[in-house]
């Protein structure tokens, strides 16, 4: 037994150092660089692969089948002169034996400098999509054409047939160093580039976790922008359940460029990534966001991978200063009322989206002291489709708005130089000739609306707000609801409660045809007009709360256009109103003193006139308010009149006639002391210039006034001749007499 034990032993011996001998024969007598263009021609003939092999072939066989590959080039054998890619240096070996078990044991794989270049032509054909289709071969003239296709065969691949193992992968590590990749797309002219690639990773094993490590900086042309980025975390696979995880990862980096206006945006993420091919899952759990000073916390889930992707998941932003962080990323804010507007913002929502669509659903938004909730999101990406539909309980919409810009030079400054000159020629007591009616206009050309975008515009916005602060007045109960699309947009609904009022708007901006179309349907009910016409600069001339109906519309792309073109009608009452500024019944009494032919012994007692109600129609044509049938009712005063609102330059002109009710009012003066002659005359009236002048630009009409002077004459002659003639003459004698001095 010892004998044979010791035969068998020497033989093993013996075919151990023949296989040896072998394998020294081999990597010694056997050189693989003297097979080169045969290696050529197989890529070529399998691949459709130009390989170019500029340096040696390094090779061993025995116990590591190991290869090594040094100056190699990769194209397509269609275009063999254009490189797709090139390789410094190519280094790997496998064990020998375990290959035999079905098992892959391999030591560390290297990859030095390699370079792809990819390149998608004007067609859209890229320089890498003929790899792996070997050229069909030749049909000559023996082969018949029309033969029958090969069948295909019935079994499965090996790897997939019944019993058969997936092979089991054993690798010490993997190195790649100063890679790089540019693709270009003539087609589109967009570019994009990876370089300074670098990859290490422990020991690949199935099951057990991978150390992994990537960085590399990247650039695009569309928008110019560049960053650094790196990789780190554990990788964990299980290729029989298709099931891959990447643990503890953390992508970090830098990015500057023209999305960032010369800032630096430094980000991070981190989580627990994985991805279920078996069940069509991928999840990222335990989202962590930093971007700057923006930090954030989230999951996400994405289903159906193979068919029609879901995404769900949500997202919390903790408080940040929105001012501060858009300024850090390049996006610097026009100045606003509030310089500390935007400087607190916080979120938390559920995320549901697709390929094509993201909603932020069941939103907690929290900006300065305003809290919203309700979903924002976008329906379709490549029509940027917005939807959002807020409640809120209270929005200051004045910190927001900027800063009203000085007026300088130009219609705007022309025509407050004008106001201002007739304004310090008015006087006090309306004793002053009467302004010369504006001439300046008032509104900007400057183009108002980005029609482009409004054309490609696809918006719903649904907002609902407990309280909304606008020009210092707080609206209560404010909805607004609007609609954008094909280049339409609607307001179907704007409307609040404003003091003691309420207000109910409709609009419509079509931007289809060349010059936009605006309509308005406008209803107001006891709104306080004062706030909304006074100025830092002019108190406003007329206060009251206003009822009003009005439907208008215009064209253009400007506010002058705008006003230029209004057309429409409206029918307005102001209750409870005053004349700031003016006192009518001082210019009343003017008159009256005038034909008493007695001069005023005082100054006004009052600067004010106040009214009970002032109503009328208008009728909007060009920028010009016909107004035939203004009236107004003061205590023991009648006044009635007509004329014209000419919005373009903000100026009116009106007659007004004021006729005395009866003759119980007490007079300001004694000099304008009413007798019954007096009563049932109506005095002219006639108001001419800016509209910041309301009442200040009214005064006596010189003109009116000759005629009341002369029927008051007429009727004077016409009591005489009555007292004269009593019962001597016949009626028709004394009507022709009277006619006669009336004229």
């Amino acid at each position: 037994m010892k004998a044979l034990g010791k035969i068998l032993g020497l033989f093993f011996l013996g075919l151990l150092l023949i296989l040896v001998a072998l394998g020294f024969a081999l990597t010694h007598l056997f050189d693989p660089n003297d097979y080169k263009d045969e290696i050529r021609q197989l890529a070529r003939d399998k691949a459709n692969l130009e390989l170019t092999l500029n340096g040696d072939i390094g090779w061993s066989l025995f116990p590591w089948l190991g290869l090594e590959l040094t100056d190699a080039t990769l194209a397509s054998a269609t275009t063999p002169d254009q490189p797709f890619a090139d390789l410094r240096l190519l280094g790997l070996s496998v064990r020998v034996l375990p290959l035999l078990r079905r098992e892959v044991q391999m030591s560390d794989i290297r990859v030095d400098g390699l370079n792809l270049n990819l390149q998608r032509d004007e067609k859209g054909h890229g320089n890498w999509e003929d790899i792996g289709r070997p050229p069909q071969p030749a049909v000559t003239a023996s082969t018949p054409t029309s033969a029958a296709p090969a069948q295909p065969s019935n079994d499965p691949p090996a790897s997939t047939r019944s019993g058969a193992e997936p092979i089991k992968l054993d690798i010490d590590s993997l190195i790649v160093n100063s890679a790089r990749i540019d693709y270009h797309d003539a087609q589109k002219g967009q570019q994009f580039s990876a370089e300074s690639i670098q990859l290490t990773t422990g020991a690949i094993r199935e099951g057990a976790a991978v150390p992994i490590k990537l960085s590399a900086f990247f650039g695009t042309n569309q928008p110019v922008m560049r960053a650094r980025t790196e990789l780190q975390g554990e990788l964990r696979f299980d290729r029989a359940l298709k099931r891959y995880q990447l643990e503890d990862a953390k992508i970090s980096g830098e990015a500057s460029g023209e999305p960032f206006d010369g800032q630096t945006l430094t980000y991070s993420l981190q989580g627990q990534l994985l991805v279920d091919l078996a069940a069509q899952v991928a999840e990222w759990n335990g989202l962590k966001l930093s971007a700057n000073q923006l930090r954030a916390l989230g999951e996400v889930k994405i289903r159906d991978l193979d068919t029609q992707p879901k995404l769900t998941g949500g997202l919390s932003i903790a408080p940040v200063n929105l001012r501060e962080f858009l300024a850090t990323i390049g996006q610097t804010l026009p100045p606003t009322n509030d310089a500390n507007a935007l400087g607190e913002f916080e979120m938390v929502t559920r995320l549901s989206g697709s390929p094509t669509s993201l909603t932020l659903q069941e939103l907690k938004l929290k900006l300065d002291d305003s809290s919203f909730s309700g979903q924002i999101g976008i329906a379709d990406f490549a029509t940027q489709a917005l939807r959002v539909q807020l409640k809120g309980d209270s929005l200051d919409l004045d910190r927001y708005l900027p800063k009203p810009a000085e007026d300088s030079q130009g219609a705007g400054a022309a025509r407050q130089a004008e106001v201002k000159e007739s304004v310090a020629n008015a006087g006090q007591s309306g004793s002053t000739p009467l302004p010369k009616a504006p001439t300046q206009h008032a509104w900007s050309a400057t183009t108002a609306l980005p029609i482009e975008r409004l054309r490609s515009l696809d918006l719903q916005l649904a907002l609902s707000l407990d309280q909304l602060i606008y020009q210092k007045q707080a609206i209560s109960a404010f909805t607004f609801k609007a609609k954008s699309k094909a280049g339409l947009l609607t307001l179907e609904e704007m409307r609040g409660k404003l003091g003691s009022g309420n207000f109910d708007t409709k609009a419509t901006v079509d931007v289809r045809p060349s010059i936009p179309l605006l309509s308005l349907q406008n209803q107001l009910s006891r709104i306080s007009v004062e706030p909304f016409l006074k100025s830092e600069q002019q108190p406003s001339p007329v206060r009251g709360l206003l009822d009003l109906q009005a439907n208008l519309n215009t064209s253009g792309n400007s506010q002058k256009a705008w006003v230029d073109g209004l057309k429409g009608t409206a029918s307005f009452t102001l209750n409870d109103g005053v004349l700031v500024g003016a006192n009518l019944e001082q210019q009343l009494c003017r008159g009256i003193a005038a034909l008493n032919r007695k001069a005023l012994s005082s100054e006004p007692r009052a600067k004010d006139t106040p009214f009970e109600t002032l109503q009328g129609n208008l009728t909007f044509l060009n920028g010009v308010a016909h107004n035939p049938d203004l009236k107004a009712s003061l205590p023991g005063l009648r006044v009635s009149g007509n004329g014209d609102l000419d919005l373009r330059v903000l100026g009116l002109d009106y007659r007004i006639g004021i006729t005395l009710i009866g003759d119980q009012r007490e007079m300001p003066d004694p000099a304008c002391q009413v007798n019954e002659r007096y009563v049932g005359i109506e005095w002219p009236i006639r108001c001419r210039g800016p509209l910041e002048m309301g009442g200040k630009a009214c005064r006596l009409d010189q003109d009116g006034m000759g005629k009341v002077a002369a029927k008051l004459a007429g009727d004077k002659l016409n009591q005489k001749l009555e007292e004269k003639l009593g019962d001597k003459v016949s009626p028709e004698l004394k009507d022709a007499l009277k006619g006669l001095f009336n004229r």
